[in-house]
């Protein structure tokens, strides 16, 4: 036998083939120098010629053929008789004078002796515990015992039973032992580099316990629990468990298991400053190994050690960015789902957050914040809301009518859980932020007029500054010192626009329509941007038609629309603007319709008109007072709506920088897959690990894949899962219930009128080529982005929406019934299918 038997704990050898999963994880690690206690290999070679010589080979092929039969107690009882094959053999000469010598050079002291099977520690599939561990061993005669029990162990129940699962053939197998200085260590634990469950790599999750990691890892002892964020490194959550048992050494070799002390079982296992080195080393493992980790360690004293290190194999689908899971609350996405519709990069996302805390400054009960994502996709917390309400009186009935028009109308049956909260508490944390923004409001909306003259003039500069950087650090400067600044004031612009009003259109549509119903109520109240300039939501419209009509050149299109389109938000895609295919596109589709904007503008007015003359002689009081009102809030709607374009406008500003930053660094369009604290970071020459950007950019590609989730969004949910149900329902998902889809296709009235046409269904507003004058548009949601469309179609019928939703207002304004809010109408109806739409009543019939 001229086979090596012995390597160094550093050295890799021929790898898997010769030491194992494990053993060449802790390979790679101490040759990296992390902490790994030292020690050495025993090869795969050694297991085969130990087999070899002891003629066991067909003993073992012979065993494992009667296992015809499946069953637990078979399989123990084949695993039990090759374990006495390989127990009741001596090891040979060779062998055992190989290990005796490097034992005797490592210093004859106590060890651990860990089997290392050549199908373990993948990434697909761990194997973690199939085979064995021995603690504590001591002497030429433990170890040569110890070595024969973990070959044993490569034919437990357990092991063979794995392998069958993962169709891993037993006679392509074999198993290498790691031999390691003991240490008796004070605590030990788990350390998660991702989420084991969710995939989530924002965060790093330490367990830590009393004593050596076996009643961790057995499940014998509630650990403490320590979450760190990964970007900054702050302790985000800390769990001190009661900790009453911890395993110990014991003076004859082996463990034992102890009572904690009653001093030590409500004490942190880890200090702070321990815990915080604990995540340096970690994601040192994570960047050796370019994967989420699993990795076990043990501290003795002040010192720390890396013990193990797998890769994470148990999270099936990438879940990271769900807020759903912080508690049982109640989400909606129907109104601010249709501005944001996509998965949101987290670029994006981090500058979003910037703009809602701003302009919802008042919408959160800290540690509960009114908006987050589930999925990757933007949502509102309806209990946070409804909780605010409730806290300055005002009833859950209430709340319901109040914002039936925003966010359409709730199920009765739907209960909106409140946030647990005292009343007192909230006026604490949210007076002295409600008092603050409504001055900042008042002084805003003085000049708001000017600012927001002023501001498309200044976003093109910035673009144009930042196009000339050509140092990172100038341009991290450029943020924190020019835009970042500039954002805020936008987004508070936009704040100051949007209390001006407060409530007032809604409270003023419910009078009218108690006064004459929803259709005469949609006709009266469209049409407003003609009594204080354009709405913002026709702007595309409006300016392909001065396009069109040779009123406008290209570049003047774009300075004053180019921000606009169904992605405005997300800051990883190009805007209309930056395509010079678009415009011609819309032009040769517009043409191709045949339809006019303008003349459907002239129509619906018309009709207003007529229902104005209608009020006027009914009720002429009221309407003389409506009139007023409604005259106010047309100039309020058009402030609002110009400075929400402005926002936008800014988020143009926001894809150059990052846009900029992904050039001068070298990570090109991987730049959206930071936030923007880490794009600044990496501006300043800080490297970030390439295995983030991956995961992060799987679970956006995962999330991508999927269809959009409902609009109502109760519990937690797992957006996999209901994608995979064949039955799901895409208006409702309350955790814990049935949520079939309903086989009627019904929803909220959005805009007056029957039609009976065939159906168009379209997934993006690129592709609005395909939909033909006189077609029924569906789709999911709506935004900016789609008006354009709007005019070829004989209806609109959306899955999310209510009565103030972009479809619904645009489809008033132009006079095309509109049926919003349905839930299901991708889900149930088909391109081709013939409907009859009734914008009054809020309900499609398919005709077939």
């Amino acid at each position: 036998m001229t086979a090596t038997y012995i390597r160094p704990l550093a050295d890799e050898g021929l790898g898997l083939s010769e030491i194992g999963g494990k053993g060449q994880s802790l390979a790679r690690l101490a040759s990296a120098g992390l902490p790994a206690p030292n020690g050495f290999h025993i090869t795969t070679a050694a297991y085969d010629d130990f087999i070899t010589e002891n003629d066991l080979e067909n003993r073992i092929k012979s065993e494992l053929a009667t296992l015809s039969n499946p069953a637990p107690q078979a399989t123990d009882q084949v695993a039990s008789a090759i374990a006495g094959l390989i127990t009741s053999h001596e090891i040979p000469p060779a062998i055992a004078t190989a290990v005796e010598q490097a034992y005797r050079q490592f210093g004859s002291v106590p060890v651990a002796v860990r089997s290392s099977a050549t199908a373990e520690d993948l990434p697909d599939a761990s194997f973690a515990g199939q085979q064995e561990t021995f603690l504590n061993i001591s002497g030429i005669d433990q170890l040569l015992d110890a070595v024969r029990q973990c070959w044993a162990s490569l034919w437990t129940a357990r092991a063979i039973a794995y392998r069958t699962q993962h169709q891993i053939q037993s006679d392509k197998i074999s198993l290498a032992i790691v031999v390691q200085q003991l240490i008796d260590a004070d605590a030990s634990g788990i350390v998660f580099t991702a989420d084991p469950v969710t995939g989530d790599d924002s965060v790093i999750e330490i367990n830590a316990a009393w004593g050596l990691g076996e009643a961790v890892v057995g499940g014998l002892v509630t650990p403490d629990t320590i979450t760190v964020e990964r970007s900054s490194g702050r302790i985000m959550r800390t769990v001190i468990n009661t900790k009453t048992i911890m395993t110990q050494l014991t003076d004859g070799g082996g463990t034992t298991t102890q009572a904690v002390p009653s001093d030590r079982q409500d004490a942190p296992a880890l200090t702070v400053p321990q815990a915080q080195r604990l995540v340096d080393l970690a994601i040192m493992v994570e960047d050796l190994f370019k994967d989420p980790m699993d990795i076990e360690w043990c501290r003795r004293g002040d010192q720390l050690f890396i013990l193990q290190a797998r890769p994470i194999t148990t999270a099936v689908h990438p879940d990271p960015w769900n807020d759903s899971r912080s508690g049982d609350f109640l989400w909606t996405n129907t109104n601010v789902g249709e501005a944001i519709p996509d998965v949101m990069t987290p670029a994006t996302w981090s500058m979003v957050q910037v703009f809602l805390t701003d302009a919802m400054a008042t919408a959160s009960i800290p540690p509960y914040v009114g908006y987050g994502r589930i999925g990757g996709r933007i949502y509102l917390n309806v209990s946070v809301m409804m909780t605010l309400s409730a806290a300055v009186g005002v009833s859950e009935k209430r709340y319901r009518s109040l914002t039936e028009e925003v966010f359409g109308r709730l199920p009765d049956d739907l209960e909106i859980p409140p946030v647990k909260a005292r009343r007192l508490d909230i006026f604490r944390a949210v007076a002295p932020m409600a008092l603050h923004v409504l001055r900042e409001a008042r002084r805003d909306v003085k000049v708001l007029d000017a600012y927001l003259a002023k501001h498309p003039t200044l976003c093109d500069h910035r673009r144009a500054e930042i196009a000339t950087i050509t140092r990172p650090a100038e341009l991290a400067d450029l943020w924190s010192t020019v835009l970042s600044p500039e954002f805020h004031r936008v987004s508070w612009m936009l704040s100051a626009a949007t209390r001006s009003s407060g409530a007032s259109f809604i409270t003023t549509r419910k009078r009218l329509q108690d006064l004459v119903g929803d259709a005469a109520a949609n006709a009266l109240t469209a049409g407003l941007g003609s009594q204080a300039g354009q709405l913002a939501s026709l702007g595309l419209l409006d300016g392909l038609e001065q396009l069109a009509a040779g009123e406008i050149d290209r570049d003047t299109f774009n300075r004053r629309y180019g921000h606009r389109g169904p992605h405005e938000f997300e800051i990883s895609l190009p805007r209309p603007g930056e395509d010079p295919d678009w415009i011609d596109r819309q032009l040769a589709e517009r043409a191709a319709s045949g339809a006019s904007y303008r003349d459907l503008l002239r129509a619906q007015e018309e009709k207003r008109n007529e229902a104005w003359a209608e009020l006027e002689q009914r009720h002429p009081v009221q309407a003389k007072i409506l009139h007023h009102q409604l005259r106010v809030w047309a100039k309020i709607s058009r402030d609002r709506e110009r400075a929400r374009s402005e926002v936008i406008r800014y988020f143009w500003v926001l894809r150059a920088y990052a846009l900029r930053a992904g050039e001068l660094t070298g990570l090109g369009d991987d730049i959206f897959l930071l936030d923007k604290a880490e794009i600044v970071r990496v501006l300043d020459r800080e490297t970030i690990s390439p295995r983030l950007i991956k995961q992060r950019r799987v679970a956006y590609q995962s999330y991508s894949a999927l269809p959009p989730y409902p609009a109502l969004i109760r519990g937690t949910f797992n957006p996999y899962v209901w994608a995979a149900d064949p039955n799901r329902r895409s208006d409702l998902f309350i955790e814990g219930r049935v949520n079939e889809a309903d086989v009627a296709v019904r929803g909220f009235p959005g805009s007056a009128g029957v039609v009976e046409a065939p159906v168009r269904v379209l997934s993006d507003a690129a592709d609005g080529a395909a939909l033909q004058p006189g077609e029924v548009l569906v789709t999911t949601v709506t935004n900016v982005g789609w008006t354009p469309l709007f005019p070829r179609a004989a209806a609109v019928i959306t899955d999310v929406g209510a009565p103030l939703s972009h479809a619904a207002i645009v489809a008033r304004e132009l006079g095309i019934p509109a049926v919003v809010g349905c839930g299901n109408a991708t889900m149930r109806l088909k391109t081709g299918d013939r409907v009859r739409v009734d914008g009054t009543a809020g309900i499609v019939e398919v005709l077939r």
